[in-house]
């Protein structure tokens, strides 16, 4: 089951992990609290995963203008 990588502001692919061997456990995943999760880890109609982080742009674009997390989606 691939995993999915995808920015939280923004919607780009970061990219994806296809291999068979990954779980959840083996990426850390199974530390998030059950709030975490919720906003974290998805699933798309195929039941794959979409793990929600912001990437390298958006980051450096919130760190520079922080009111940018008050907006729902700040970076169009």
């Amino acid at each position: 089951m691939p995993i999915h990588y995808v920015c939280r502001h923004c919607g780009t692919s970061i990219g994806q992990i296809d291999s068979s061997e990954v779980t959840e456990a083996r990426l850390g995943l199974h530390f998030l609290t059950p709030a975490e999760r919720r906003d974290i880890i998805a699933y798309n109609s195929k039941g794959e995963m979409m793990v929600n982080i912001t990437c390298d742009y958006c980051n450096e674009a919130i760190l520079v203008n922080p009111e940018l997390c008050l907006l729902t989606s700040p970076l169009q």
